[in-house]
């Protein structure tokens, strides 16, 4: 029986991508938007990797990001005083462009109703984690909050999942968790003893041999948990 549910929070609670590319392509309105809003989530990906594997700390992987696209965009070699003023511009942009999908506040409040423990696993800076949740109006509805950079361990390492799962007051076997990557997050889960959910928003076909359960929207979660 479930009595627990910890959720993801960017791709599956919050639309980080589409704020990520409204705010990066208001900084550069000149430059191709689809190609630029490609090419800054992957420099994204791959700079967070570096900093959830302790390689860079949080500024630095930020500092990265915009450096190596200012250099691909041919605006020269930036320094970090140049980097640091164009990220003040492009957080602002950022949180400012924050927004929950619109299937998240019904499904928290659908589990909520059924007197569900709700909680929050994220791979990042806690500060910036716990600020979205309040900002896009859910810190009462998920209370509990476990980052990677306060856990000392990243999805899909069974200790963030753990501890996540103390944290509710929740037994693994009776918790589930739900995320938008399905390594990262559905099938961590699983590894660690949750019941792990992938939230595929692509829609597309499911991948053959598929070991955890799939929903395409957060609509979907609460009959699953309770089937």
């Amino acid at each position: 029986m479930i009595t627990a549910v910890l959720f993801d929070l960017d791709g599956t609670l919050l639309d980080h991508e589409g704020a990520a590319r409204r705010a990066v392509v208001g900084m550069f309105p000149d430059a191709d938007p689809a190609r630029l809003a490609v090419r800054w989530a992957e420099l994204t990906e791959e700079a967070v990797d570096r900093y959830l594997a302790g390689e860079l700390s949080f500024t630095e992987q930020r500092r990265l990001r915009i450096v190596t696209l200012a250099r691909e965009l041919g605006l020269g070699a930036w320094d970090d005083a140049r980097a640091d003023a164009w990220l003040t511009g492009y957080v602002a942009r950022y949180q400012a462009a924050w927004r929950p999908f619109p299937d998240a506040a019904p499904a928290l409040d659908a589990l909520a109703a059924r007197g569900l423990r709700l909680g929050v696993i994220t791979n990042g800076d806690a500060a910036q984690q716990r600020l979205k949740v309040e900002r896009i109006g859910f810190a009462g509805r998920l209370p509990v909050v476990v980052a990677s950079s306060e856990a000392g361990a990243a999805k899909p390492a069974a200790e963030i999942f753990l501890a996540a799962c103390a944290a509710v007051g929740a037994e693994p076997h009776a918790s589930a968790y739900v995320g938008d990557r399905l390594g990262t997050d559905a099938r961590g889960a699983a590894a660690a003893g949750l019941t792990g959910v992938w939230l595929d928003r692509s829609g597309g076909p499911a991948p053959g041999a598929l070991d955890v359960a799939r929903i395409t929207t957060l609509d979907a979660l609460a009959p699953l948990l309770q089937g």
